[in-house]
């Protein structure tokens, strides 16, 4: 049984006890049922108090029974909430710490609260996609008023219990421990003759309702075009305003509503593969993990600099080695200067950015970095250069130290294999800017210890990254499936588009930037090198040469204000150029390609199901364990829109099947041979299957 019992004084209390954040598993609600039961039938008990064990009252669901018959087995927390309301002796909730969704809601059922100082309070199911199904939308309004309760289910966001100091919320705000004042808060309302309190009778005032929900209709919709939730949960709460039977039938029939929607299966898709990803097959939980106090970082670059602000951001002290000074003193000036920003829109106070200062050192000599536990390389991606710095790494380096290339796409095998100590190397690809970009691709070479494998997971979520593990391939499973997506761009090019209508079909779609732009972001002149390492890597991969042509005008992007559109001095939006979109329409005339009207709508099947096709070759490959893995690489990484929940679960929203017959007709047409469908996709759309089962 998750939930205790026991009778202290004359009071019964019932605590919650089902780590971590005592979830509201069937076997929880069961136990307060049953502690309700025991309490009522027993003559010396006058009030009952329910709490939570450890460092939650409840984190509301638990996420183990999402998608199982268990979620819905009476009691449902709608029946807990009956019995509570339904209670001849006095109820009341000892608040402490984090009370989130149905756990606030179970509160909320209760005759009295009290609180203790700094428990976070939310309803948070928006995120989820969904609104609070027993009652939350309904109860919450009567207690903090309509429009502060619609602004907390709307956005999801936690508040400090102190800040309803003053509602109905809470009867009892104090300092410290919160179960005996809330035992000694219930012999007192248990002394007491009744009726006690019930959140259902109170009525919702407002002054003017329909003029406030006019106008946070209006907000809401313009801020949430892309998820019902919102104004879904929006209307639950305006039903507050009725009769309370009747705002919950509303509030259930919005609950069912929303929980059938692509959106919300796309939200709790991020929700649960944010917390897979961590979990790697053969790397058991409790894996012993390596001790990080100290990292080094080579290059102080872009991506060397933001990758030691991550780590300065979490307290651990950083050292940065260059080759010369100049760039030494260019690297911290940019840190410093990213603080200050941060500074200036009251982000991190000044003290703050002096203390992450302080952790950041930098030298000139490998000697002083031997100490480090770990040394993360961010040198240029070119293997000789990679050789260079793992070699000297390999000879000066203490044993034990975790020795990690940033590469985005070279061989971490072959890196691995110019060090002594194979196991003790890993990928840490970072994603620029790499103090802003929440993924980390983290590449597990074949011979990478499972312990240095859980280290670095452990740390990604130190230091706030989403960590996704990848094998060793080309690319890995960012890189490698955006490079399918920009040949298709580019065949789009060939055949009849113009850059500015391939970035809009794919940005109404919901991409944070189309391809083109993207590459402009990203300096042209990257992809003109890979691709000229590729013809000779790889020469049966043909790309469109308009890139190649861009590149060969000096049109490299943003940086030199000018690439497959012209920008302006303080200003990123693209303009488009007339040179380019001719120098694109002669190039269809010189490979006698007839150029004709391409919708937007092929433009996104082929965009997302170049990405779809590949990402089920990394999964049958082995690169990546799982399909949410490669979701969350896309939604993390590579502004995949998040009410999509990722190429590989929208996928199996369209059905594969029709994904796969969708690219036989383009495999008919120009550049066909990029169209063979993956085997494991073939197979899953025959057997009626999904990637995500």
């Amino acid at each position: 049984m998750t939930a205790q019992y026991q009778v202290q004084d004359g009071v019964a209390v019932i605590t919650l006890d089902n780590p971590p954040v005592n979830g509201l598993g069937h076997s929880t609600r069961l136990g307060i049922v049953e502690g309700m039961t025991r309490a009522l039938d027993d003559a010396a008990v006058k009030a009952i108090v329910i709490t939570g064990a450890g460092k939650a009252f409840s984190g509301g669901a638990d996420i183990r029974e999402f998608n199982t018959p268990k979620a819905m087995q009476e009691p449902t927390l709608h029946s807990v909430i009956r019995v509570l309301e339904g209670s001849s002796k006095p109820v009341v909730a000892a608040v402490h710490s984090v009370a989130m969704g149905g756990g606030l809601e179970l509160a909320l059922g209760c005759n009295y609260r009290v609180a203790s100082k700094g428990a976070q309070i939310a309803l948070p199911e928006v995120k989820l996609g969904l609104l609070p199904g027993a009652g939350g939308t309904q109860r919450l309004p009567r207690v903090i008023g309509l429009e502060a309760a619609a602004n907390m289910i709307v956005s999801g966001t936690p508040v400090l219990s102190e800040k309803f100091a003053g509602t109905k919320l809470f009867d009892e705000i104090v300092d410290g421990d919160v179960l005996p004042a809330a035992v000694k808060f219930a012999q007192n309302v248990g002394a007491a003759t009744g009726p006690h309190p019930k959140v259902r009778d109170l009525k919702v005032r407002h002054e003017n309702p329909e003029g406030y929900l006019g106008f946070a209709r209006n907000t809401v919709a313009a801020m949430a075009k892309n998820f019902p939730a919102p104004l879904k949960c929006l209307e639950a709460v305006a039903g507050s305003l009725k009769p309370f039977e009747q705002g919950l039938k509303e509030e259930r029939e919005g609950f069912l509503f929303l929980v059938t929607t692509p959106e919300s299966r796309a939200l709790r898709h991020a929700f649960f593969g944010e917390r897979a990803a961590s979990k790697i097959p053969d790397v058991p939980e409790g894996t012993a993990t390596r001790k990080i106090e100290k990292v080094a970082v080579i290059g102080a670059g872009t991506m060397g600099g933001g990758i030691s602000m991550n780590f300065l951001n979490a307290g651990i002290p950083v050292t940065i080695l260059e080759t010369k000074q100049e760039a030494l003193d260019r690297g911290v000036g940019i840190i410093r200067k990213n603080y200050e920003n941060s500074a200036k829109k009251g982000k991190l106070t000044q003290e703050k950015v002096e203390q992450r200062m302080g952790l950041l050192s930098t030298t000139l000599s490998y000697d002083e970095i031997k100490d480090a536990d770990l040394v993360i390389e961010a040198v240029f991606e070119e293997m000789g250069v990679k050789e260079i710095v793992f070699k000297k790494l390999d000879e000066v380096m203490k044993q034990g130290a975790i020795l990690a290339s940033n590469t985005s796409t070279l061989d971490v095998n072959k890196i691995a294999s110019f060090t002594k100590r194979p196991q003790d190397v890993v990928g840490m690809h970072f994603f620029s800017p790499a103090n802003v970009m929440k993924l980390l691709e983290v590449v597990r070479g074949e011979k990478t210890g499972k312990d240095v494998l859980a280290t670095v997971m452990q740390l990604g979520k130190k230091i706030k990254k989403t960590a996704v593990v990848s094998g060793v391939c080309d690319g890995f499973i960012g890189n490698r499936m955006i490079e399918q997506y920009s040949r298709q761009a580019g065949y789009l090019l060939d055949e009849g588009a113009l850059p500015e209508q391939v970035d809009k079909a794919i940005e109404k779609f919901g991409f944070a930037m189309g391809p083109f732009r993207m590459g402009d972001l990203a300096g042209n002149d990257i992809g003109w090198a890979i691709r000229k390492r590729r013809a000779v890597d790889k020469p049966d991969i043909q790309y469109s040469k308009t890139a190649d042509l861009l590149c060969e005008m000096g049109r490299y992007g943003q940086k030199t204000g000018a690439g497959w559109y012209d920008y302006k001095a303080g200003d990123r939006k693209p303009y488009p150029n007339q040179q380019v979109n001719d120098m694109i329409v002669q190039h269809s005339k010189d490979l006698g390609i007839t150029r004709r009207k391409i919708s937007d709508e092929e433009i996104v099947e082929r965009l997302v199901f170049a990405l779809v096709n590949e990402g089920a070759k990394i999964l049958e490959e082995g690169i990546a364990s799982k399909a949410s893995d490669i979701d969350m690489v896309y939604l993390t990484g590579y502004g995949f829109p998040l009410f999509r929940g990722g190429p590989m679960l929208y996928a199996d929203q369209v059905g594969l099947y029709n994904v796969a017959l969708a690219m036989k007709r383009y495999a008919k047409g120009y550049h066909g041979e990029a169209w063979q469908v993956a085997p494991l996709l073939q197979k899953l759309a025959d057997e009626g299957k999904g990637f995500n089962g």
